[in-house]
């Protein structure tokens, strides 16, 4: 990957981390990603993190069902559940693929760079 990518995906994922909607095993291979940068196992952290996002990111019509269901209502409470699937149908109105919270948006910048990462 060249120092471009690097710098870019390096940014996405400290965003990831930061992100209050990211998953505790998401930052946790993120962590380990900026960790192996520059070491024999960089090749290795990159796959485990590309797979992590890719079982992490949110397609849109998951947030749309999750939001409107009866799970939803109790993680979000019934008010925030209402607004997030009102979102989510906008979003996919739009054209979007993905939830488009903090964590999910990282990803999918991440996402796009996956073969320059590979």
């Amino acid at each position: 990957m060249n120092a471009e990518v690097k710098d870019f995906v390096t940014q996405k994922v400290n965003e990831l981390i930061a992100a209050s909607s990211c998953c505790p095993e998401a930052k946790e291979t993120a962590q380990n990603w900026l960790d192996a940068l520059g070491t024999d196992k960089e090749t290795e952290a990159t796959r485990n993190l590309i797979a992590e996002l890719e079982e992490d990111i949110m397609p849109i019509d998951q947030l749309i069902a999750f939001s409107g269901s009866e799970a939803g209502a109790q993680l979000f409470g019934e008010e925030l559940a209402k607004n997030i699937h009102a979102h989510g149908q906008e979003l996919k109105a739009s054209g979007a693929k993905y939830c488009d919270c903090a964590a999910c948006a990282a990803c999918e910048a991440i996402l796009e760079k996956k073969e320059e990462l590979l």
